[in-house]
């Protein structure tokens, strides 16, 4: 039987509801993808070139460090990966989450919220953290308050 895990980054709470909704949705488990040091309010201000998210953003080889590296992904075959859209990429600390275990054969599908802009370049910038047979796919901007219905109409398509 075909097991499914909803890993998620959220820096402000907002991608956090998307995911619990969706691992509901779908009957999965749920993942929570923490940084060592938790962002605050000043870290996410894109304005600020100095800030802490904007530093890492600029800095393509960033890898955050991981509060921890708890996940089973071995008991998992589908990976619904969650994050916020940064400068129309996933955050740094998706690449650090990804670096950190082997998902050789595993399938990844991307879901984001988003203040306005798409996927963009993501799945072409997480290529690279992750062994060659993975496979990993652009999924769904969750912005709003999807319902349980349709999340799990779109998880059961995939």
């Amino acid at each position: 039987m075909s097991k499914t895990l909803v890993a998620y980054f959220s820096a402000s709470g907002t991608t956090a509801r998307a995911a619990k909704n969706l691992a509901e949705a779908a009957g999965a488990d749920l993942y929570e993808i923490k940084p060592a040091v938790p962002y605050t309010q000043a870290d996410l201000n894109w304005m600020d070139k100095k800030s802490r998210s904007s530093v890492e953003m600029n800095d393509k080889s960033s890898r955050p460090a991981l509060a921890d590296k708890d996940a089973d992904i071995s008991s998992y075959d589908k990976i619904l990966l969650g994050f916020p859209i940064w400068w129309y990429v996933a955050p740094t600390i998706i690449n650090s989450f990804l670096e950190s275990y082997d998902f050789s054969g595993k399938k990844i599908v991307l879901f984001a919220t988003s203040g306005g802009s798409g996927f963009g370049k993501t799945v072409d910038g997480l290529k690279g953290s992750v062994a060659a047979d993975t496979v990993i796919t652009e999924g769904k901007i969750l912005n709003g308050n999807p319902s349980a219905d349709e999340l799990k109409a779109w998880v059961d398509a995939l």
